[in-house]
């Protein structure tokens, strides 16, 4: 397949490193910045896209509409284009839909902090694919060449969807490091925990959303939870206020809202 890709940042270059690793040629790259790249030539934006057969745009959310208007009248070699967003719609690319271009969406499921990691990771991650009958093909099979495994994403479950994804990976992070902040306090490698964490992961895929729940919190040992925010308050105001936001979301969870006013 010939890819043209808009935005070789951390997406669209992991894309199109993982894509010339298995095949494809990358015939042009468009960039903000007119530096070489390593994946393939660099156009100008002001002269017409090459032949491809997929045009690929991996910009900010707030971006894709401007650039897929600012591209339409350079793609008439362009059969097929899709954005890299999880939540912006299809739609947003209605100006290259109106030009004949057969529009789509092709969001890896995966983190991909640069490149180069984020090529090997592509491989195994679920992509969710949208779109219509022309366009969903050609990027159900980019995505299979890299190693993924597609799925439908339609525009109106984009926003959910788009939520869940960033809760399961941000959230993940964001509570790992309270985590690190409250075994360092107590003086201890927060390598410790990665045994537990992996184990908890595992319950809850192969369990449910809200079985794996342990712990004071679980239990409902208000005494215990108050001393746990206590300690994650004498880290610093900064912690403790994370950690008692993500208990209370906890005690929600595990049908134990009522206790959250005795943690106090």
């Amino acid at each position: 397949m010939r890819l043209t890709v808009v935005g070789p940042g951390r997406a669209g270059g992991s894309v199109a490193l993982a894509a010339a690793r298995v095949g494809h040629e990358i015939v042009g790259v468009l960039s903000r910045s007119p530096s070489p790249t390593p994946y393939g030539p660099v156009l100008d934006w002001d002269d017409p896209l090459p032949d491809c057969d997929l045009l690929l745009i991996a910009v900010r959310d707030d971006a894709i509409a401007e650039v897929a208007t600012r591209l339409t009248p350079l793609a008439e070699s362009v059969p097929v284009a899709a954005h890299m967003s999880g939540f912006t719609p299809v739609t947003a690319m209605d100006g290259l839909a109106e030009a004949g271009v057969e529009v789509g969406g092709f969001h890896p499921l995966q983190t991909l902090p640069d490149p180069e990691r984020g090529a090997a990771a592509l491989s195994g991650a679920f992509v969710g694919i949208g779109g219509g009958p022309d366009a969903a093909p050609v990027l159900t099979d980019l995505g299979q060449s890299l190693g993924m495994i597609p799925f439908p994403l339609a525009d109106d479950s984009r926003p959910a969807y788009h939520a869940g994804a960033s809760a399961a990976s941000n959230f993940v992070i964001t509570a790992l490091a309270t985590a690190a902040d409250l075994m360092m306090e107590a003086r201890i490698d927060p390598i410790v925990t990665r045994p537990l964490v992996e184990q908890a992961v595992a319950n809850l895929y192969e369990l449910t959303a809200d079985s794996p729940l342990t712990g004071p919190i679980a239990r409902g040992d208000v005494a215990t939870v108050a001393g746990q925010i206590a300690a994650a308050h004498r880290v610093s105001e900064e912690v403790g206020e994370q950690y008692r936001l993500m208990a209370e979301a906890t005690a929600v969870r595990a049908d134990r809202r009522a206790d959250i006013a005795l943690w106090r």
